[in-house]
C-alpha cells in the first residue's frame, strides 16, 4: 500500500533537501539579490519579469542591480541554478513563490496594488497543491490575507491544506555595503500556523536570522512602521531645518553637536526631500489603512507633508541665493549635482532632485545636472540626460546645487570653480570657502 504524503510535509522535506524551485516574481532591487541568495545556497530559481530587457540580460548573465557581484550572477545561470522568464506557465514547476513587485500610489496618495493583484491572479490561475506563496511588497496591513488570499482561493485549492501563504517583507538597502539580503534580519508572517511553519522554513535555508511574527498581518505593519519611524525623524530634521533657516542658524552644526550625546538619540540629517522605493510611499500605505478603522495618523500625515516641502524649500532658498548675488532664478544657469535618491547610488526612484529639477524650470531657471551613476532618468514623465562636469560647466553657472553627495565628484573643486553653491547634503564638509550656501 503507498503511502500519501500530504503537501506540507513534501513541500517541508523539498525545501529541507533544496531539491525545491524557487520562482521570484519580480527581478529588480529586491527580487534579483533575493534570488541569487538562492541559488548560492543550491536551489535552482527561476525569475519571472515583465520586462524582456532584464529576462534576456539574466540569461545571460548579465548583471543589472548594484547590490549583485557580477561574476556570481554569471556563475549561477551557467551553472543553470538562475534562469529568467515573461511567462507564467511554469507556476506549476515551482515550489516557493516570492513576489516582489512595486507597490506605488496614486497621485492622491491612495495605494495601487495593481501589480499585486494581477501577479496573484496569474499564479492562481497556475496554483497546485504544495506550494507556498510568500509576498515580500511592502504594503499596507491585511493586504496578504484579505487581498491575495481571496484570489488564490479562486483555484479551488484550500489555505494550509492544498497550499501556503506569507508575508515577509523586504528590508533591502541599495547600496549598503554591511547589511545585504543575507544578514539582515528576516521578519516571516503565515495566514494561519501551518503557512508560518513552511515560510520560516524556506527562509531559514539562507537568511541568518528569520524573525517569526504571529501574522501576515503583524509582518505587513512592521515594514510600514519602520519606515514610518524613518520618515517621521527625516521630517523632524527637515522641520528642524526650515527653522534654523529663519533664526539663521546652521542646522548641520547643531545636529553634529546634538548626535555627540552617547544615548538618547539616533542620528538622521536634513535634505532636498526624501526619496527611493519606501520613505515616501510606505507611511502613505498605514495612513490609508488606518482610515478604515476611524483612525487618524497625526505624525504619518504630518511628516510626509514637511518631507514633500522641501524640494519646494530648496528651490525658494536657490531663489534668496541668487538675489543676494544680484541674478533673478529666471534665466539663471543652474546645475545640480545628483539625480539618484541618495549617494552612490543608481537609483532615482521618487528622488527629490527630480522634483527640485522640474520646480527649477517652471520657474524660468536653464537647469541641467550632473550624475555618473545616473546618466538617464526617466520618471513620471520626466526625462533628461547627464551632462558632463566640465569647468566650463561650473565656472558659467549662476548657481551650483548640490542634491546628492556621491563620493566620486571633486567637491573642492566645484567649489573653487563655482560662483555660488548650495550644498543640501553637507557634502562640502570641511571645505571653507564663502561661495558655499548651506540649506
Amino acid at each position: 500500500m503507498q503511502t500519501v504524503v500530504d503537501p506540507k510535509t513534501l513541500l517541508l522535506q523539498r525545501i529541507e533537501d533544496k531539491t525545491a524551485v524557487v520562482g521570484v516574481v519580480g527581478m529588480g532591487y529586491v527580487g534579483l539579490p533575493f534570488a541569487v541568495e538562492k541559488a548560492k545556497v543550491g536551489y535552482r530559481v527561476v525569475g519571472i519579469d515583465r520586462s524582456a530587457k532584464r529576462v534576456a540580460m539574466i540569461n545571460q548573465g548579465q548583471n543589472y542591480i548594484g547590490d549583485v557581484k557580477d561574476e556570481e550572477l554569471r556563475d549561477l545561470v551557467a551553472q543553470g541554478l538562475i534562469r529568467a522568464t515573461t511567462s507564467f506557465e511554469e507556476v506549476p514547476e515551482l515550489d516557493v513563490i516570492v513576489i516582489a513587485v512595486p507597490t506605488p500610489l496614486t497621485k492622491n496618495l491612495v495605494p495601487d496594488l495593481q501589480y499585486v493583484e494581477g501577479v496573484t491572479r496569474e499564479i492562481a490561475r497556475y496554483l497546485r497543491p504544495g506550494q507556498l506563496v510568500s509576498l515580500e511588497s511592502t504594503t499596507y496591513p491585511g493586504t496578504t490575507e484579505e487581498v491575495m488570499l481571496p484570489i488564490l482561493e479562486q483555484s479551488g485549492l484550500k489555505l494550509n491544506q492544498d497550499f501556503f501563504l506569507a508575508h515577509s517583507p523586504e528590508r533591502v538597502d541599495p547600496g549598503n555595503a554591511r547589511y545585504t539580503t543575507k544578514n539582515t534580519n528576516k521578519v516571516v508572517g503565515g495566514v494561519g500556523p501551518q503557512s508560518l511553519e513552511v515560510a520560516v522554513a524556506f527562509y531559514s535555508k539562507t537568511i541568518n536570522h528569520v524573525v517569526p511574527v504571529s501574522s501576515a498581518k503583524a509582518a505587513e505593519m512592521v515594514k510600514v512602521f519602520e519606515n514610518t519611524f524613518r520618515a517621521v525623524n527625516i521630517a523632524l530634521v527637515n522641520e528642524l531645518t526650515l527653522l534654523c533657516d529663519r533664526m539663521d542658524l546652521n542646522v548641520w552644526e547643531v545636529l553634529d553637536a546634538a548626535f555627540t550625546k552617547p544615548f538618547g538619540i539616533m542620528p538622521f540629517y536634513p535634505g532636498p526631500g526624501v526619496g527611493g522605493h519606501c520613505i515616501p510611499l510606505d507611511p502613505h500605505y498605514l495612513e490609508w489603512k488606518a482610515k478604515e478603522y476611524n483612525f487618524n495618523t497625526h505624525f504619518i500625515n504630518l511628516a510626509g507633508e514637511i518631507n514633500r516641502k522641501m524640494p519646494e524649500f530648496t528651490v525658494d532658498k536657490a531663489a534668496r541665493v541668487l538675489s543676494q548675488h544680484g541674478k533673478p532664478l529666471r534665466g539663471a544657469k543652474v546645475v545640480l549635482l545628483g539625480m539618484a535618491y541618495k549617494a552612490n547610488l543608481d537609483d532615482y526612484r521618487e528622488s527629490p532632485a527630480i522634483e527640485v529639477f522640474k520646480l527649477l524650470q517652471k520657474q524660468g531657471a536653464e537647469v541641467v545636472f550632473h550624475d555618473s551613476w545616473t546618466p538617464h532618468v526617466e520618471e513620471h514623465g520626466f526625462v533628461a540626460d547627464s551632462v558632463e562636469l566640465t569647468d566650463e560647466l561650473l565656472q558659467n553657472a549662476d548657481l551650483v546645487i548640490i542634491t546628492t553627495n556621491h563620493s566620486n565628484v571633486d567637491y573642492a573643486r566645484v567649489v573653487a570653480l563655482s560662483k555660488v553653491v548650495l550644498d543640501t547634503r553637507y557634502a562640502t564638509r570641511g571645505i571653507k570657502a564663502d561661495n558655499v550656501v548651506l540649506l
